[in-house]
């Protein structure tokens, strides 16, 4: 069954592209026509690439791995820090640090940074520095917090990235593209889809077409961590069972091994009772 609808996408203006004059000759695939100057997106084409993209997103969320949503678009910021912060994925909505996948490790050196700007502050140590020092490493916190702070949990590169306006996020799509990190994109008119991966043609300027795609994309994600966590608690009651199974096989085999010895002790016993009758 598809997730989304040609209704549910008309709805949310997902078909609107760029003015004809802004458009990108390599979008020409998905544009259905032109309307008053303005290109309109084939909404069939979009529900099928949102159908691929969903189930793609659904298997490496059902592997264990993490996708790195980046949206800086102020539009959209809210959006993707409420939907995929509820499902615990790393994302980027402010400006994207230059190098942070490239430069992974430098990156982590920064957050491990936070880390530890975070304990101290809760040594009694803290207390002593001045009010000076105090206030320089409250303010750096919370400028390493804003463009790091969402993706504190990422302790490896991620395993795909999603962006919103591949035009705007050229340099993170650049870093993927150099690491052969797959790039989801919702990729509008004016744009070049050359170098994303999975293409969603849509608008990615209206509000309503930003949180019904990253609505989508969330809900896959989440199916495919449920369908993880129930894989993992069958696979825990598979080895309880089987354990239980072993155990009770071990006890029984103990209880045989008894038996057979208690046996052969009073045949034994009996043996030496019955030589001494048998010399008189």
């Amino acid at each position: 069954m598809s997730r989304t609808s040609f209704e549910q996408l008309l709805e949310a203006g997902v078909h609107f592209g760029h003015l004809k004059r802004k458009w990108n000759p390599a979008m020409k695939p998905y544009i259905f026509m032109e309307k008053n100057g303005i290109h309109i997106i084939d909404l069939h084409k979009t529900v099928a690439k949102i159908d691929e993209a969903a189930e793609a997103l659904k298997q490496i969320a059902k592997s264990g791995k993490k996708v790195l949503f980046v949206a800086t678009k102020k539009q959209a910021r809210e959006i993707i820090a409420e939907k995929v912060g509820g499902i615990g994925m790393p994302y980027v909505v402010e400006r994207w640090p230059g190098g942070m996948l490239t430069n992974f490790p430098t990156i982590r050196k920064a957050i491990k940074k936070m880390g530890s700007i975070d304990k101290l502050m809760n040594d009694p140590v803290y207390m002593s520095l001045s009010k000076r020092e105090r206030l320089q490493l409250t303010r750096q916190r919370e400028k390493l917090n804003k463009t790091l702070g969402s993706i504190q949990d990422l302790t490896r590169l991620p395993a795909a990235m999603f962006v919103f306006d591949v035009t705007k996020e050229h340099i993170a799509v650049k870093e993927a593209n150099r690491l052969s990190i797959p790039v989801f994109g919702v990729v509008d008119t004016n744009s070049n889809p050359a170098d994303v991966d999975y293409v969603i043609p849509a608008n990615d300027d209206a509000l309503k077409s930003i949180e019904l795609i990253t609505e989508i994309m969330t809900s896959a994600i989440r199916e495919g961590l449920e369908e993880r966590k129930a894989e993992k608690l069958d696979e825990q009651e598979a080895k309880e069972n089987k354990d239980a199974k072993d155990s009770k096989k071990s006890n029984g085999s103990r209880k045989r091994n008894a038996r057979k010895n208690a046996d052969a002790e009073q045949n034994e016993a009996e043996a030496q009772n019955e030589e001494p009758a048998a010399e008189a």
